[in-house]
């Protein structure tokens, strides 16, 4: 069964999102471990493109986007810079009732250098972090791991987990990823580990939007 750009796509923002290691998931996808470093190296220089089959390129459906639709992706990514492909896709759907996909949205963005690299670089599995964690709530990571439930809609899972432990300290089912759902999950992370304000742990993200925004250090 041939695998799909986006399908492609879709398995390397879940492994490099995983909380549960490469290998299981991998092996819950059913992909050896070759293969999906084929394809993320593919993905690290190329972007989305480099995840298309060379063999055969899919140019009736590119071409099948009119020029208007595609001016209006990107004035509307250029306003709105904190939303993700994904995003970008379902707000034209909902609001300006265009179905677009996140692939055609990204491909859109790719084409005019609005698109960025990576936030992130998978390790290999022999290689490890240089600095390590010495104790509990010396740093927490944090993450969004979304999905879509049928009738209702995408929702997205917030989590705090410790470095040190493992242990996941706080999640929230939020309806948006914004730095306010980011803020109440740490908030209320502290409160449930009992630490005073001052000593606040170090936070681990992959730096999207919502984990650089201002209002997320106040």
């Amino acid at each position: 069964m041939r695998i799909t750009a986006a399908e492609k796509y879709e398995i390397i923002q879940s492994v490099t999102r995983s909380e549960i290691g490469i290998k299981r998931t991998l092996k819950e996808f059913g992909i050896a471990r070759s293969t999906f470093y084929k394809w993320y190296n593919c993905y690290l220089k190329d972007g989305y493109l480099g995840l298309q089959s060379k063999a055969k390129t899919n140019r009736r459906q590119w071409n099948s986007i009119p020029p208007e639709v595609k001016e209006m992706v990107v004035e509307i990514a250029l306003d709105k810079e904190d939303l993700s492909s994904r995003e970008l896709a379902h707000y034209i759907t909902d609001e300006q009732q265009v179905f677009i996909s996140e692939s055609s949205v990204y491909r859109i963005l790719k084409e005019r250098g609005l698109t960025t690299a990576p936030s992130h670089i998978l390790l290999s599995a022999s290689n490890e972090f240089k600095d390590k964690t010495a104790f509990v709530h010396q740093m927490w990571q944090t993450d969004f791991t979304y999905f879509k439930i049928i009738g209702w809609g995408y929702y997205y899972l917030s989590t705090i987990l410790d470095d040190y432990s493992r242990y996941i300290i706080h999640w929230e089912l939020c309806s948006t990823m914004k730095a306010q759902d980011v803020k109440r999950t740490v908030d209320k992370a502290i409160i449930k580990a009992k630490l005073k304000t001052k000593t606040k742990p170090k936070l681990l993200s992959d730096n999207g939007a919502c984990y650089v925004s201002t209002e997320l250090g106040k």
